[in-house]
């Protein structure tokens, strides 16, 4: 009796009881009986039958959970088979790849030859009573093969009686196979028989019997479907060995390495397996060809070389297909590094294939191809190169694909996110979080092809992510939030941005909002500014969650409520404070994205109340500021990231910055966190500078509505303390203390909330007179604010002085770079105190201007004389952006639906926001000496010395002619504040355009800077573009050519065509009662007509007077009417680059839409032509004086806003002054520089079809233009030979009737006739036209001169061109000269056969010959004489 197992007991002892249980030959205790499944045949077949380890598995089931992967939505895509076995090179040209892979079908049929039916009887189906055809039950079909013992189902029964009655109708028998191998040497004899051609001496291997077998080897004629389908594929097969005898060897050889090289080659292989047959047929066939290969030995040398050279390549060819199908090595047990024993349980029989995974991975193989390969990344995110060979204990090849490669694809890592098992799940979340993380860094820019992060979004991550959030588990969520943060969340951007926060202006900045112009339809257009956000709002409710997020990615987030799962996790979870961080970076974000974003963070219930309560307590544990101290829940401890986010959110508008002093009690932990130095904060050093930073930036904010300012009076013994210490940063800064960059941030942020309460302050004693004087019928009231001028005008004295003291380090260069950001608020403060301080009735203004001289004096005149200033204007040009246009470029791995100031990595010190930038400190000093010299205007010649430095030259000169970056987030956030520096240059120079007698040197480049400035303005700053336009853009001081001889400059320039050859002789008018004027008295008249020039174009902008006075409110420092901190969404410049054109554009579209309506416009108001007038005038100048102002709109589109002028106001264009100057401005636009630019097949901006413009031209010239010279030209203009023929065709195919009034007279004409005739036309349409106009005299030369010039010398080249064309053309041709000289027209006659040449002396305008030249007439009476004899037999008979 055998003993049972023990516990204790190893695997050795249980083998050894197995072993004497299996000696002793004994009956095991159970019996295993499985009965018969009635779902796999038969019931007679057993286990015994049944091979072993065939259908034993182990299974495990899981109660109440599917059998299938939960689906992800949007599922990660499928990966290609097919595609993984082709390769493709990158600079591979598509179209070259499909020719070469392309098989025609005369690829594989050579010859088709259709099978004679006629001799096929046709049965009609048999009618039967039943409705449906009768079914057959499967006992009723026979089964003509026995199938043995093992279970096959019936369909394998009935194919394998199929291949065995193939089998016997197929093979022939013992006589047949004796007498075609007998046939074989009498059928290679070289002397062939009597009756047939000799077959050519061609061996094959393994297939010389094919030319000597009756029987076909693959067609077997099954397929045909008739009865004599035998008899088909033996007549085929008798039609190939007829086709085979009639061929040399030669062709058979080469007719065979075609098919092998169009045939793939498993079916070559495929054709010789079907050749095989059984095996007795191959030992036949071996017998076969070692006889058929002694007899070619006896052949010539010359005939065997052929047969060993065929064979050679076809032996080739199989090796190739051998290689193909061994592709996969079978595996034997000394390559498995464990060897498999009998004596385990179920080892009896080894499964080798089963076991391939335990042998060791080959290494990584150098494909030296040009075809990229799948990118692989570790689990740090890092990525892999393709050739590294990594040890596998590190984890990075568990994976099917690329075994031997280390690391994992982003498809697997997809595949493994979606896993069941928690720790894979998060493993995958962390690593794709890491891989992000660095692509948005740009580590992955020169290695990889294509964008990660794009990838990512395209393949559903976003919402992988937002699921994961979902998850129960605390580490996916963890995971999860972590990639949200590395995908959403750019901490360079947060560090820059804080950087800018205390710059002029830098409190706003534009939200985040991508630019999704392609999303917008274009029925908006017609909508309002509120219609049309309600419209976009509506459809953005409507879309699914995945389309809107394709455009936004923050939009798409809060439409999955996301804010409500990210309040759940911080109020419930509670998770560790690494987890808290990245989710108040990406609540940061989401607010920093619009004010309808804010809206929904403070809706979100109790988001808000957890973050205050939960991380900005008033009181906690003292324990944390100890050091060493690892906190393990930041839940109950102040934190400067949850103080970011509110001061943030309170950036996106007035109404969200009340709600969360009052309902949130900020106020309270405003003063807790202000009141306290950070060095008392129980917190660490570091966190607690932060801290107080950030709460002086809240608090800043909030004054900058006008809000708050009650704190001021409780809180001004500890700003005055925090002034009086800030010049004690000066010696630290030279210590070299740690966190001096932190304090002086905070010290910054203290000076920014001065300032902003310093303007609140300053406009009390208005508000407070506009509330006593209005009466109660005055709906809106706007109460003062809680503190007034005599409250903060003792501050001054402190902020000046500690100016002082830093102003003395400048020379310093780390001291200075420290010190920097707080020396420009000091200055910017200064100049909103004396700009508020000037306007007080409680301020003595003799006290005020006195001040302003001696901070002239004692402070700025001996700043601007220092070394160091001179440098900081040096470094303008190689810090600015528009001059160097990369330096705002997008980061490589950027996405358009996530807005990303493109920061990451850093910027470089010298750039607009790098470390060395002098632009925030000048932009500051020239703010301070432009409301100096606002107040005080007898100081403005104390700072001409500013305008006169030799670097802001170069840097303007420069700035004005550089392209701008295209409008992205990065860099309209860059080039506002650089626009800013150029303002306030700008603003000085029109003040001192009129103080300073030498100032005119600098007014023309002032003037192009004003002019450039003009179209590059961002929303936000219309009250910049209003003082441009206001004083500048039109002031007489900046165009000094006006003065100095301008007017007779171009009248000189005109009589002596200098730089042109083109005429610029001026054309006509239908209306003869005006003389015409020169282009110098054009020019005097227009400089004379400046200020209603000006008027004209204020009252045109009228319509941004809504967005403009946001503006003024922000630049004015008017607190009480500003509503938020985030900027108007930018989709591009506040004026369009063809601003000059606008009255002109504007008043075409009032009348094109007073016609949609049906409504006409019958009379001209005068203010109409005087707009008209002042437009053309305007634009004069700029192309007169400032042309390259004008160069970045094409000449095409100058043109067709020209066009306007006929298009607007039936006979607008005939009144005395539009027409001069519509007529100067043609010669302008007709000169051979601009002809040689324009380009009306290009798109044109704000035109949709230039053809549409041309025919509503055409129109317009046939009802109102009573012959008019100079509408007629711009007919004419878009005529040339260059540009489209549609062109053309409009006017000689549909509008032919303008051809009568088309008068222009060819010495009034601008444009050189050459550019109309060169090349020849070769458009038959439009040269059959050309000849019916001439021919019916619809075109005449008293009537349209120009256009029958035109036309004869078309007409002219085509009838005696020789060129070789095709048949149409040349019958066309010969038609066209045989009608010519039948014509009855001797004049028209004489022109089309001896015009000569083009002669703009001419009357004719072309030159003729006076007797054609031999070859011509010789071709004329060729023609003329054949068709004489032609017709001869018609006129006889």
């Amino acid at each position: 009796m055998l003993s049972r197992p023990k516990p204790g007991e190893s695997e050795a002892d249980l083998l050894h009881f197995q072993n004497q249980f299996l000696a002793a030959r004994a009956s095991p205790a159970v019996k295993i009986v499985k009965k018969a499944d009635k779902r796999k045949g038969e019931e007679g077949s057993t286990d015994a039958e049944r091979p072993p380890l065939q259908d034993h598995k182990d299974v495990v089931m899981l109660d109440d959970f599917p059998d299938i992967l939960p689906a992800l939505t949007p599922a990660p895509p499928k990966k290609s088979k097919i595609k993984s076995a082709c390769v493709h090179f990158e600079d591979e040209d598509p179209e070259e790849r499909l020719e070469s892979h392309d098989q025609h079908i005369t690829a594989v049929f050579s010859k088709i030859i259709e099978r004679d039916t006629s001799a096929v009887a046709v049965t009609m189906p048999v009618p039967t009573g039943d409705p449906f055809p009768r079914t057959f039950h499967r006992s009723e079909i026979k089964s003509e093969v026995k199938v043995g013992s093992g279970r096959k189902s019936i369909f394998a029964q009935k194919m394998a009686a199929r291949r065995a009655a193939e089998k016997v109708a197929t093979a022939p028998s013992a006589a047949e196979c004796v007498q075609i191998r007998s046939a074989a040497p009498d059928a290679l004899d070289p002397e062939g028989s009597a009756g047939e051609a000799p077959l050519p001496r061609i061996r094959d291997d393994k297939a010389g019997d094919f030319l000597t077998s009756q029987w076909p080897c693959l067609i077997t004629g099954e397929g045909l479907g008739s009865q004599k389908s035998e008899q088909e594929a033996q007549a085929i097969h008798k039609e190939n060995l007829e086709k085979l005898r009639s061929m040399s060897e030669e062709e058979i050889l080469q007719e065979r390495e075609k098919l092998l090289a169009q045939l793939d080659s498993s079916l070559v292989a495929f054709l010789k397996s079907r050749r095989g047959g059984n095996e007795g047929q191959k030992k036949e066939l071996k017998m076969e060809q070692n006889r058929l290969e002694e007899f070619v030995e006896s052949l010539p040398v010359s005939q065997h070389g052929v047969g060993s050279s065929l064979s050679l390549q076809e032996s080739g060819l199989e090796e190739s297909v051998r290689k193909e199908e061994n592709m996969k090595i079978e595996i034997t047990e000394d390559d498995l590094p464990v060897k498999p024993k009998k004596e385990w349980i179920h080892m009896d029989n080894v499964e080798f294939e089963k076991l391939e995974w335990m042998k060791d991975l080959p290494s990584p193989r150098q494909k030296k191809t040009k075809k990229g390969m799948q990118a692989r990344f570790s689990l740090k995110g890092e990525l892999i190169p393709a050739d590294a060979d990594l040890p596998t204990h590190l984890g990075l090849h568990h994976h099917g694909e690329e075994a031997e490669r280390a690391g994992y694809s982003l498809q697997e890592l997809f595949h493994l996110s979606r896993s069941q098992v928690t720790q894979q799940r998060t493993l995958a979340l962390q690593v794709l979080g890491r891989i992000v993380q660095k692509a948005r860094a740009g580590e992955f820019a020169s290695s990889l092809k294509g964008s990660i992060l794009r990838l990512l979004l395209d393949a559903g991550f976003l919402f992988l992510l937002r699921f994961s959030l979902d998850d129960a588990v605390d580490n996916v969520m963890a995971a999860s939030v972590g990639a949200l943060r590395a995908l959403l969340v750019s901490l360079d951007d947060e560090k820059y941005l804080d950087w800018t926060f205390s710059w002029y202006q830098g409190m706003a900045a534009f939200p985040f909002v991508p630019n999704n112009e392609e999303e917008e339809e274009e029925e908006e257009e017609e909508l309002n500014g509120t219609e049309k956000s309600q419209d976009k709002k509506l459809k953005d409710e409507n879309k699914p969650d995945p389309d809107v997020a394709r455009y936004d990615v923050v939009k798409g987030l809060l439409k999955t409520r996301i804010q409500h799962r990210l309040r759940y996790i911080l109020e419930v979870v509670r998770p560790v404070p690494t987890v808290v961080l990245d989710i108040l970076h990406i609540l940061t974000h989401i607010a920093r994205h619009s004010s309808e974003a804010c809206s929904q963070l403070l809706d979100c219930p109790r988001l808000i109340e957890t973050i205050v309560r939960e991380f900005l307590p008033t009181q906690w544990d003292p324990r944390v500021a100890e050091p060493g101290c690892l906190l393990t829940s930041l839940h109950g401890v102040a934190c400067a990231t949850a103080m970011k986010f509110i001061r943030v959110l309170a950036s996106g508008g007035r109404n969200a910055t009340a709600r969360l002093l009052k309902k949130f009690e900020m106020k309270n932990r405003l003063s807790r966190f202000i009141a306290e130095d950070p060095l008392d904060l129980l917190l660490p050093r570091e966190e607690a500078i932060r801290l107080s930073t950030e709460a002086f930036r809240l608090w800043a904010v909030a004054a900058a509505y006008g809000q708050a300012c009650d704190l001021y009076r409780d809180l001004y013994p500890v700003l005055v303390r925090i002034l009086q210490s800030l010049p004690e940063l000066l010696s630290t800064c030279r210590g070299k203390r740690p966190m001096i960059e932190l304090s002086v941030q905070r010290a910054t942020a203290v000076v920014t909330l001065l300032i902003h309460v310093t303007q609140t302050a300053g406009y009390t004693a208005e508000l407070q007179a506009k509330l006593s004087s209005n009466s109660s019928e005055d709906s809106e009231q706007i109460p003062p604010p809680p503190v007034a001028w005599n409250q903060v005008s003792g501050l001054q004295p402190f902020i000046e002085t500690s100016l002082k003291k830093f102003l003395q380090e400048i020379s310093q260069t780390e001291t200075w770079q420290t010190l920097q950001p707080l020396t420009t608020t000091y200055v910017i403060y200064l100049g909103v105190y004396y700009s508020a301080c000037s306007q007080q009735p409680s301020v003595n203004p003799i006290d005020c201007l006195e001040e302003l001289e001696r901070l002239t004096s004692e402070v700025l005149q001996p700043l601007l004389s220092q070394p160091a200033i001179q440098s900081m204007w040096d470094l303008l040009r190689p810090c600015s952006a528009l001059c160097n246009p990369l330096s705002c470029s997008p980061a490589p791995e950027s996405v358009f639906s996530i807005a990303s100031l493109s920061c990451t990595g850093g910027k470089p010190p010298l750039s607009l926001v790098g470390s060395k930038s002098p632009f925030p400190f000048l932009t500051a000093l020239l703010f301070l000496i432009n409301n100096i010299t606002h107040i005080h205007k007898g100081l403005t010649s104390k700072y001409s010395s500013v305008l006169g430095f030799r670097g802001l030259k170069d840097y303007l000169h420069q700035s004005w002619q550089t392209r701008p970056p295209s409008v992205t987030p990065s860099s309209v956030w860059i080039l506002r504040h650089e626009y800013h520096l150029q303002y306030f240059v700008l603003a000085l120079a029109r003040r001192m355009a009129g103080t300073c007698p030498d100032y005119a040197q600098h007014a023309s480049l002032h003037h192009c800077v004003a002019m450039a400035l003009l179209s590059r303005l961002l929303p936000g700053s219309e009250h910049l573009a209003y003082e441009v336009l206001l004083d500048l853009a039109f002031n007489p001081e900046f165009l000094p050519e006006g003065k100095a001889g301008g007017p007779e400059a171009a009248d000189f320039s005109d009589i002596l065509h200098l730089g042109t050859s083109a005429k610029l002789a001026q054309p006509g008018s239908a209306a003869a009662f005006f003389s015409k004027a020169t282009r110098g008295a054009l020019l005097r008249e227009s400089y004379q007509n400046l200020p209603f020039i000006r008027s004209c174009y204020l009252s045109h902008f009228v319509h941004l007077q809504p967005t403009l006075m946001r503006s003024q409110a922000s630049y004015q420092g008017w607190n009480y009417l500003i509503q938020s901190m985030l900027l108007p969404e930018v989709k591009g410049p506040i004026l369009p680059s063809d601003w000059p054109f606008f009255p002109l554009i504007s008043l075409y579209n009032k009348v094109t839409n007073a016609e949609t309506r049906g409504a006409v416009l019958n009379s001209l108001p005068l203010d109409l032509v005087n707009t008209v007038t002042w437009n053309l005038q305007w634009v004069l100048l700029l192309e007169t004086w400032r042309a390259k102002t004008l160069q970045s709109i094409p000449t095409a589109a100058k043109l067709a806003r020209l066009m306007c002028v006929f298009l607007t106001g039936g006979d607008l264009f005939l009144e005395a002054p539009i027409h001069r100057y519509t007529a100067a401005l043609l010669s302008v636009y007709c000169q051979p520089k601009a002809l040689d630019s324009l380009n009306l097949d290009a798109p044109l901006p704000g035109l949709a079809s230039f053809h549409d413009l041309y025919i509503s031209l055409l129109e317009q010239f046939e009802g109102v233009s009573f012959g008019d010279p100079l509408f007629g030209v711009f007919v004419l203009l878009p005529l040339q030979k260059r540009f489209s023929i549609h062109l053309r065709l409009s006017v000689f195919g549909e509008h032919t009737s303008i051809l009568r009034a088309l008068g222009v007279p060819l010495q009034q004409f601008p444009v050189p006739l050459e550019r109309y005739i060169s090349p020849p036309e070769d458009n038959l349409n439009l040269l059959r036209l050309y000849f019916r106009t001439l021919v019916t005299g619809a075109l005449r030369h008293t009537w349209c001169p120009v256009l029958y010039v035109v036309a004869v010398a078309h007409v002219n080249s085509f009838i005696f061109s020789q060129d070789s064309t095709t048949q149409e053309a040349d019958a066309a041709r010969k038609g066209m000269l045989r009608k010519t000289w039948l014509l009855v027209d001797e004049t028209l006659k004489e022109h089309l056969l001896y015009y000569r040449l083009l002669n703009a002396e001419s009357p004719l305008g072309f030159d003729l010959y006076e007797q054609l030249p031999p070859m011509r007439l010789k071709y004329l009476q060729m023609v003329t004489q054949k068709e004489n004899k032609e017709n001869a037999p018609v006129l006889v008979s």
